[in-house]
This record gives structure tokens, C-alpha cells and sequence, in this order.
């Protein structure tokens, strides 16, 4: 018998296990490092792809889903995502574990994604939809939160392996409750897909993720290890000036496609809506952040403090349990508020988070400070997710839904790439600068011991524990009171590495005020009643007044 809520326990489960295995592979960075016998870069590669391979086909799985219909492709999404996650519970090598993880999963939950926010849109109606994206809002944030616990329990009793095996189970029950699920109905016949749009936003998006991946290694203009250096800078603007201009002859590509009559990737119309352009930004904001502190966190707790997995993952509850409550309450608040002052008030509670986890970088950590910290970044997150999903899908009408689905997993997929890639390069950068400094400031060093440190920083540093810096310095035949000295510099550089990561995710949170300003100022049942999200995909401009009051696509 199907109940009101079966289809939407379904949904939540499928939101669940998108997003579980990366807060999974966060806070099992050491063991994963240890396992593979690669470095901390290696695994921010790998996490990075896998979020790059989601954005990059997020719009293509949306149009898989108009195509096949959105149950199918969220059936066969899950068949996909299943197999990865076997391949990565089995991985025996860096290759496979990215061919199973980043590329497979990222495959499956590309074409999952937006038909989930399709068949949510598709299954309920009015208030209750409300709620539906305020619960998937919060299990998404609890999944990506408490995925940390989970991880860190497996990894540290068990296995990180064994989570992966877990997804198998219970990808096989998500796909037995499918047929809870309606089929939203069509009234126009399916598009056609656009494989050259695909190609180019695919490759797009990736030349700008990979360029700043490998900033910290080619350097972000000055060539550091940059395997060719154009006009003697690094390659790094290079890659991602392509990658910029690849999205641009896509958006030109877009353009001709549709005024030769031919079905878009992406119905460039839809970004003259306000509201929708707003709840994109911050959905790749508030994904930017949230999954580059994530990043940072597990570096600071695991390998500045040694915590094993299980104690980071415990210290990051706080923002699970914050995360999880604040996106229930805010889909409650929606009723009485409208989403822009509802995800001002997040991001402030998240820039003043911020702050305090700058403030607890210390060589000894202040676990009850670092708790409120957590505590706090959660319910700032929670408060903006729990908004997001009705503010996109309010903004367009029903046969634009799974597009604008696409669009929103693509804009939260790009965030979290980037998030990784950003952050984690900013650490890397920081720490080669910082410890190089203390290296060359440190008179007290014999110059032959800086030239050779000096040296080897040249030649690439990864984000490792000190007491490896130390090892490799007893190797080298280094006296003692210099290892003591050099491995001195090397904490005192980690700190200011990350103290900077933090300080530049609080900037993050000022500037995604700004995307705030095209948020709806009225509630979305005061809109529902004026007709919104009845548009097609094909809108006009609105004027300024409208484009903040109504997030809908009216003509």
C-alpha cells in the first residue's frame, strides 16, 4: 500500500546515499593514504573528481531522465551507483579506486540526482513539497555530517570498505521501493539530447576544476613544478582560461541550438529568473564551503592532532546534529518567513562559525571550543539548505523542473569540487610558503641544512604529520638540533596553512551574501497563490521588483 510518505522515505534514503561516501572518504584521508601508499593530494584528487564527474554530467543526467523518464533513469542511476560502490569496496589500487568512486558513482548519482528532484516535485503538491525539500535539504546536510561517524567507526574498528559494501544493500532496497513512485506526467513529447553541449560543459567544467587542482603543485602563476611554463608562468591560468572559454563557446553552442529550432542542454531563458539564478549561486556557495571545511577539518584533527578516524568523526557530530535539526526547523520557518532573510540568517551563523574554527588552529586543540564551532557551522548550513531546494524549483514550471533539477545538483556539485580543490590548494600553497619562510628566516639553521630543505620544498611538500617531516630529516643525516628546528618550522607552517584555508572560507561566506539579493522576500505559499512556477523554460526578462518578489518563471 502506498502512504503519503513512502515515496518520500525512498527519496530520502537515495539522498542519503549520494552524499554519505564523501563525508566517508573525508575523515578516512590518513588510512586512505596509508593504504594506497600515495600522498594527501592524491586523495584530494580523488575526491575532488569524483564531485567534478557529477557536475560535469548532472545537466546530461537531468535530460537522460526526460528522455527515459525520471523513474527509469533513477532506476538505472542506482543499478550504476551500486556497481561503483562495489568496484570501491574491492579497490586494490589509486585507479581503481577512482574508476569505481569518482567516475562510476559520479556517473550513477548524475543521472539519480535530478530525477530525484523531479519525481519530489512530481509526487506532491503545495505545502507538502515544502516539506519534502526541507527533509531531503536536512538528510542531504545529515548524510554528508554524520558521514564522518560512520567512516570514522568503520575505519577504525573495521574497514572504510566495508561502508562501500553497505551501499550495495542498500542501494538493492532503494530499488525495491521504486515502484512506490509516480512517473510525472509529460504534455510535450521528449527532447533530444544535445551531445555536443555535453561534451563542451563536461569539458568546461573540467579544465577549470583541474586547474586549480593542480595549483598548489604547477603554482597559482609563478611556475613551481609546472610540466610546461607559457610566456614563464605555470600553466595554471592557462587551464583554467580554457576552461572559462569552453563554457563560453557552450553558452554560444546553447544559443545556436536553439534558435535553429533544436533542443538546448540548457534553455538559456532559465537564467533571466532571478530567484533561480539567486538559489543557484548559493547552492554552489553554501556547497563550496560546507565541503571545503569538510576537507580542511579531517587535515587539522587527523594529522596535526593524530586523532584516528572515530575521534575525528565524533568531534564533527556537532555539525551533523546542528545541520540535520536547523534544515527541519527551517522548512517549519518557511511557513512564517521567506527564504532570503531565512539563509542571511545561516550564513551568519556560519561566517561567526568560521571565525571560531580559525581560533581553535592551535598546536593543542580546544575540544569544547572546536565543538561549538561545529555545532554552529551545522545549524548556519542547515538553515540555508533547508531553503534552496523549493526556492530553484518554485522558480520554474513543471516541464522545467527536471532541468532546473539538473542545474541545481550541477551548481551543488561544482561548489563541492571546487570547494575541495580550492581549499585544499590553498593549504598546500600555504604551507609550501609558510614553511619555506620559516626555513629561510631561521638563521640559526646551517646553510648547507637550509639550501637542502630549500630544496626539497622546490621539489613538491604534501600535507603530512610532523613527525614524518622528522624521519625523512634523521634520513638525511641531519643533527638533531636541526631536525628539532626544521620539524618546529614545519608545525608552526601547518598551522598558518590552515588558519589561512579558514580565513578564506569566512571570506567565502561574506561573498555568498551577495547571491542572497535575488532570493524570494515572500513566502512560497503567498507565491504558490499568484500562480508562480507555472512558466516555461523559455522566459522573459523581469523587471527587478519582480525578479526578487516572484521567484516564478512568469511571462
Amino acid at each position: 500500500m502506498r502512504s503519503k510518505w513512502s515515496v518520500l522515505a525512498v527519496l530520502a534514503a537515495a539522498q542519503f546515499l549520494m552524499v554519505l561516501d564523501q563525508a566517508v572518504m573525508n575523515v578516512s584521508i590518513s588510512q586512505l593514504v596509508a593504504d594506497f601508499d600515495t600522498t594527501v593530494t592524491t586523495i584530494q584528487v580523488v575526491i575532488a573528481f569524483y564531485a567534478l564527474v557529477m557536475a560535469a554530467l548532472m545537466i546530461t543526467g537531468g535530460k537522460l531522465g526526460d528522455l527515459w523518464g525520471r523513474r527509469r533513469a533513477f532506476t538505472i542511476g542506482l543499478v550504476v551507483y551500486a556497481c561503483g560502490s562495489a568496484l570501491t569496496a574491492a579497490s586494490w589500487s589509486v585507479p581503481t579506486l577512482m574508476l569505481g568512486w569518482s567516475v562510476l558513482e559520479g556517473i550513477g548519482a548524475a543521472m539519480v540526482l535530478p530525477a530525484l528532484v523531479a519525481l519530489a516535485a512530481g509526487n506532491y503538491r503545495g505545502a507538502d513539497r515544502a516539506v519534502v525539500y526541507g527533509v531531503l535539504g536536512g538528510v542531504a546536510g545529515a548524510g554528508i555530517a554524520v558521514g564522518p561517524i560512520i567512516g570514522g567507526w568503520a575505519t577504525t574498528d573495521l574497514s572504510w570498505r566495508v561502508v562501500f559494501a553497505g551501499e550495495v544493500v542498500i542501494a538493492a532496497f532503494i530499488l525495491a521501493g521504486t515502484r512506490l513512485m509516480r512517473e510525472p506526467e509529460r504534455t510535450d513529447a521528449p527532447p533530444r539530447l544535445d551531445w555536443v553541449g555535453s561534451v563542451l560543459v563536461a569539458l568546461g567544467l573540467g579544465l577549470l576544476v583541474v586547474g586549480v587542482l593542480q595549483a598548489s603543485n604547477w603554482g597559482w602563476l609563478r611556475p613551481h613544478n609546472s610540466p610546461v611554463e607559457p610566456f614563464g608562468f605555470a600553466l595554471t591560468p592557462f587551464v583554467i582560461a580554457a576552461g572559462v572559454l569552453v563554457l563560453f563557446g557552450f553558452r554560444g553552442w546553447q544559443r545556436h541550438r536553439e534558435e535553429s529550432g533544436r533542443d538546448p542542454l540548457v534553455h538559456l531563458g532559465l537564467f533571466r529568473i532571478g530567484a533561480l539564478r539567486g538559489g543557484l549561486a548559493m547552492l554552489f556557495a553554501q556547497n563550496l564551503i560546507l565541503m571545503g571545511i569538510f576537507f580542511t577539518v579531517p587535515l587539522y584533527l587527523q594529522i596535526v592532532n593524530g586523532l584516528d578516524a572515530l575521534d575525528t568523526g565524533v568531534r564533527m557530530l556537532p555539525a551533523s546534529i546542528g545541520l540535520f535539526v536547523a534544515a527541519l526547523a527551517g522548512s517549519g520557518l518557511s511557513a512564517k518567513m521567506a527564504a532570503r532573510p531565512i539563509v542571511r540568517i545561516g550564513l551568519a551563523i556560519t561566517f561567526a562559525a568560521t571565525l571560531l574554527l580559525l581560533g581553535t588552529v592551535e598546536p593543542e586543540l580546544d575540544t569544547s571550543a572546536f565543538l561549538v564551532a561545529m555545532g554552529l557551522l551545522g545549524i548556519g548550513m542547515g538553515l540555508v539548505t533547508s531553503q534552496l531546494g523549493n526556492v530553484v524549483q518554485s522558480a520554474v514550471g513543471e516541464e522545467a523542473r527536471s532541468e532546473a533539477g539538473g542545474l541545481q545538483n550541477t551548481s551543488m556539485q561544482i561548489g563541492s569540487s571546487f570547494g575541495t580543490a580550492l581549499l585544499g590548494a590553498i593549504v598546500i600553497t600555504g604551507l609550501i610558503a609558510a614553511f619555506s619562510n620559516n626555513i629561510e628566516a631561521d638563521q640559526n639553521l646551517p646553510r648547507d641544512v637550509r639550501s637542502r630543505v630549500e630544496t626539497r620544498i622546490s621539489a613538491g611538500t604534501s600535507f603530512v604529520a610532523a613527525d614524518q617531516v622528522r624521519r625523512s630529516a634523521e634520513r638525511a643525516g641531519v643533527s638533531s638540533q636541526s631536525v628539532d628546528r626544521i620539524v618546529s618550522s614545519y608545525e608552526d607552517a601547518q598551522l598558518t596553512a590552515l588558519k589561512t584555508a579558514f580565513l578564506f572560507a569566512a571570506a567565502l561566506v561574506l561573498l555568498a551574501g551577495l547571491a542572497t539579493r535575488r532570493l524570494p522576500t515572500r513566502r512560497f505559499e503567498e507565491l504558490a497563490s499568484q500562480g508562480a512556477g507555472r512558466g516555461p523554460p523559455e522566459v522573459p526578462p523581469v523587471s527587478p521588483r519582480t525578479d526578487d518578489a516572484a521567484p516564478a518563471g512568469r511571462a
